[in-house]
């Protein structure tokens, strides 16, 4: 059984604790947290250490922190020759301390706190510059999940980019969305049978045979008309740069 130690207290490193807490084949041995009752809720507290030093020896040492502290908290881990991993879409492998074996362990999901995710459905882009490194990490993940990619940083750099326009632009256009409900009287729920059918139709289709639309179709008096009616400059000039955008794509 592979013993584990997770570096913080973060979305995605709540998530893989309650992840591996219930795996029959990978043993949460540690959690390391400045800030213990952020996790008081999901594991006991002998098994949170507030001092680095402290840390146990284990397998897999995965660091799920902001990108930005990643190499800070890879340099001050308190031994070498060890697996360390990050969870990171968009940092390089090489940007941890080399005195340890380093790898990159990232499930390709959004994740929030309060809502609960099913790993059996999330994607792990794995990473390392040793192959016997590799294969540790591919059993872990398969502990938890059966969908497993060799990712190389490149690869995630750009996967992570794709990432952000089919997840994170998507949400803010629903949040437009919802404005433009709201200030009309319009209850957003009505929209959500379209977005499910939306999402819903690319598992058959590629995205750019499943576009509809007046873009789609130039239908440029039906465009004209909606910009005319939207007020908001901003939210204007998406609609304009986004139509734009898909009559280049279909020619």
């Amino acid at each position: 059984m592979l013993k584990v130690v997770i570096i913080g207290s973060g979305n995605v490193a709540q998530h893989l604790i309650k992840a591996f807490r219930n795996s029959a084949h990978a043993e949460l041995m540690q959690v390391y947290a400045r800030n213990p009752g952020k996790l008081s809720h999901i594991v006991p507290q002998e098994l949170i250490v507030q001092k680095i030093e402290a840390l146990a020896k284990a397998h897999i040492y995965i660091i799920s922190v902001t990108d930005d502290a990643i190499e800070e908290v890879s340099s001050q881990l308190p031994f070498e020759g060890r697996l360390v991993v990050h969870t990171s879409g968009s940092m390089p492998l090489a940007q941890m301390d080399s005195k340890n074996r380093r790898g990159v362990f990232y499930p390709l999901q959004t994740f929030s706190k309060n809502k609960e995710v099913d790993f059996k459905n999330i994607p792990f882009c794995l990473e390392s510059e040793k192959e016997e490194d590799y294969l540790t990490l591919e059993k872990l993940a398969k502990s938890i999940s059966p969908l497993t990619y060799n990712i190389s940083s490149q690869q995630r750099q750009a996967l992570h980019v794709a990432a952000v326009f089919v997840n994170n632009f998507t949400n803010h256009l629903y949040s437009i969305g919802d404005d433009i409900c709201h200030s009309n009287g319009i209850p957003f729920d009505i929209l959500k049978p379209l977005i499910l059918e939306t999402a819903d139709k690319i598992q058959s289709l590629s995205p750019t045979d499943a576009q509809t639309g007046p873009a789609r179709r130039n239908d440029i008096t039906t465009i004209q008309r909606h910009q005319d009616f939207i007020e908001n400059p901003v939210q204007k000039e998406i609609y304009t740069l986004l139509t734009k955008s898909i009559q280049r794509r279909n020619g």
